[in-house]
């Protein structure tokens, strides 16, 4: 295999570094390692195996992701035995001190657990955001925890592409509960949906009407829905917003996982309430096991990342395209100036690449 360039491992070209950073340090480079190596660490749930090859996945560098994809496929027979959850909330609502909590009673009945935290990625440094590890103290230091807080890499509504493959690794790796958190409440939790088994709405108890703002789309999502921060003096509070999400989910039509989703409270700061969502969640696992809706839903999540990869793929080659890049910004400003239509604008782009595969 041709040895992958080493120009993605240098500055981005624009991003300021931090006068708190020593001009004179130089970050030790991990030499990389065969394909079976990095399998074979995997296999042996070797947590800095697991790192190096979910960066190689996350990679801008072809070469090395190409090596992950093919890490990945050795180990794709050993993928699929995990519960996967994907949590969610707006923002405030407390979600790593939720997930610490929560977390803590999946280790305490033996699971291995993978918190895929997908952090905001930092527009000054093109960095990471890691805060959401040093929130989960506690998890952060059990050897049967792994947690792996992502870039966003500038995905829609904060859901890191590499999301999925990085959940099968950690599968491969030996992890049986697999958490998804997302930022936010927004059009990304569609994307995270067709990855998981279950859905987490964590919501807060507030002043004035307590669905405002909350799309139906996510809402009809959900399979359990978790009013956090129920602490003594806001029980009262968080009670009505229970009431309220509980009438409002009445009005939905039946889900097609035949469960009726559930609306709970619960303190993650003082740990009351946690052990009802766990058998909330639980149950909710046997009854889609037991209905088959789970294997279900599985298939149809891989249906679904077929066209979503080839989706993916076509539109970066389109906009990639060396004729669309001379083109696109006089064709866009020929649609504000009202000269042509946006439909026409499509056509002649899509003209101008068809034209251009054709020279090559």
């Amino acid at each position: 295999m041709t040895k992958p360039s080493n120009k993605s491992l240098s500055i981005n070209k624009g991003s300021e570094v931090s006068d708190s950073v020593n001009p004179n340090f130089r970050a030790k480079r991990t030499p990389l390692k065969s394909r079976e190596e990095y399998v074979e660490g995997i296999k042996d749930g070797n947590r800095t195996i697991l790192s190096q090859a979910i960066t190689l996945i996350e990679s801008s560098n072809s070469g090395y992701r190409k090596l992950g994809q093919e890490v990945l496929e050795e180990v794709m027979p050993l993928t699929g035995n995990s519960v996967r959850i994907g949590i969610t909330g707006v923002p405030g609502v407390g979600k790593s001190t939720f997930i610490e909590a929560i977390g803590n009673r999946f280790l305490e009945k033996g699971e291995k657990l993978a918190v895929l935290a997908i952090d905001p990625t930092s527009t000054r440094t093109k960095g990471s955001i890691l805060g959401d590890k040093t929130r989960m103290a506690t998890l952060s230091t059990n050897e049967n925890a792994y947690i792996r807080p992502s870039p966003t890499s500038g995905t829609l509504g904060g859901v890191a592409r590499t999301s999925r493959e990085t959940m099968l690794l950690c599968e491969a790796a030996g992890y049986t509960t697999i958490f998804i958190e997302t930022v936010g409440v927004g059009q990304s939790e569609t994307t995270v949906h067709n990855m998981v088994d279950m859905f987490l709405l964590l919501m807060l108890a507030g002043a004035g009407d307590e669905l405002q703002g909350i799309k139906r789309g996510i809402m009809e999502m959900a399979d359990l829905i978790a009013i956090n921060k129920a602490e003594e003096d806001n029980k009262k509070a968080s009670e009505r917003a229970r009431q309220e999400y509980k009438n409002a989910l009445s009005l939905f039509p039946p889900a097609p996982s035949k469960w009726k989703t559930p609306v709970v409270t619960c303190s993650a700061l003082e740990g009351t309430g946690i052990e009802g969502v766990e058998e909330q969640i639980q149950s909710y696992i046997s009854h889609v096991k037991e209905n088959s809706y789970f294997q279900k839903r599985r298939k149809d999540q891989s249906a679904y990342w077929i066209h979503e990869t080839i989706r993916q793929k076509l539109t970066s080659e389109f906009y990639n395209n060396p004729a669309i890049k001379e083109k696109l910004a006089e064709i866009e400003e020929k649609v504000n100036a009202g000269e042509i239509s946006s439909f026409a604008a499509a056509e002649l782009l899509l003209k101008v690449k068809k034209k251009n595969n054709r020279q090559r």
